[in-house]
């Protein structure tokens, strides 16, 4: 990566849970995605678990995007009936970011094999913040968080700012 096309500015992350079953106590996947960021610098400022429902996840992502340039939800992306995350993002995406869902159903093929294709992972810019969207189970937030968001959200927020 040409470190020209970076521009340094601080990034401030916002966990965002989409499940009506997890609690802070036994929110792995969330938990998992804090201490990934904790570890390469990046400071949460914002952790919610909100259920599936599309205009709540509105409502989570607005307030998340008050203070922080990195908003990650993990679950709600599946094909059950009521997985709704994806449908509550897209139209507040300004562009999306088609290869990272290729990337990461990419990755996810190389270890769970062909069920990899029933993500919907996503991530786009919204006013210039990232937002991402992954499944919630904790080997896909490891996966997308350590292996996709981290080593490329300061390229992804550089250009979102130009």
């Amino acid at each position: 990566m040409n470190q020209k096309h970076i521009t340094p500015l601080p990034i401030i992350a916002s966990i965002i849970t989409v499940s009506s079953t997890r609690t802070r106590e036994n929110d792995t996947s969330g938990n998992t995605i804090r201490e990934i960021l904790k570890t390469a610098g990046i400071e949460v400022q914002h952790y919610a678990i909100i259920p599936d429902n599309v205009e709540s996840i509105r409502a989570e992502i607005y307030s998340a995007i008050k203070n922080s340039n990195c908003v990650i939800l993990n679950g709600g992306t599946g094909l059950t009936h009521d997985d709704c995350t994806i449908e509550a993002v897209v139209p507040l995406l300004d562009k999306k970011i088609d290869g990272f869902g290729e990337l990461f159903r990419m990755k996810s093929y190389q270890e769970i094999g062909t069920s990899s294709m029933l993500s919907r992972a996503l991530a786009g810019t919204c006013h210039g913040k990232a937002i991402f969207c992954i499944p919630g189970s904790t080997p896909a937030v490891t996966l997308a968080t350590k292996e996709l968001i981290v080593p490329e959200i300061a390229h992804i927020l550089s250009h979102a700012n130009k």
